[in-house]
């Protein structure tokens, strides 16, 4: 081989390089996977919307006043594989929590009672509505949240949370991507 063909190899094979790098990354579409939260890899990041709905107050087992909390994100989706609710679109995943401890996690918990959640959802662009529930004890604390998932479509969903038990109900309106 020639130091002439050596040369141009060379200087082939570095320019080719130098396009690679500089290329644009791929451009994900809508119907692709998607992650919550930010990503500069892998899949496309989701349209989110955040929400956190008051405390609801209730009364659990027996003579017990408790708090239940949530907080949530609204996406588009679908989610990708090594999600909690992998496949999912346009849906909401809420986190429900109960009582609150003055000192963070380093004290016990107050207001914390065995108590069945309910969340009930109305879908007000399409008139879609339901409700999910399910039993969480006192020790769902803000350090070990339970997820519930509502598949309501896109578009304004009002969430009521609530417990099988006497309530002062939380409600709150959020918007589905």
């Amino acid at each position: 081989m020639t130091i002439a063909r050596k040369l141009a190899t060379t200087a082939a094979a570095g320019l080719f390089g130098a396009a690679m790098a500089v290329a644009a990354p791929g451009v994900a579409a809508a119907a692709d996977p998607c992650q919550l939260g930010a990503s500069n890899v892998g899949p496309r990041t989701c349209a989110t919307t955040e929400f956190r709905t008051a405390p609801a107050w209730t009364l659990g087992n027996g003579v017990c006043v408790g708090m239940l909390s949530a907080a949530g994100v609204a996406y588009d989706g679908p989610l990708s594989e090594y999600h909690v609710f992998p496949g999912t679109a346009h849906s909401i995943e809420l986190r429900v929590t109960q009582g609150f401890s003055p000192l963070g996690n380093f004290a016990p918990t107050l207001l914390a009672c065995d108590v069945t959640a309910i969340l009930d959802w109305r879908n007000l662009d399409t008139g879609r509505s339901g409700s999910v529930s399910h039993f969480i004890p006192a020790g769902n604390t803000s350090s070990r949240p339970f997820f519930m998932h509502v598949d309501s479509g896109p578009g304004r969903v009002a969430l009521t949370l609530r417990t099988d038990r006497p309530s002062v109900p939380a409600t709150t309106e959020v918007f589905v991507p």
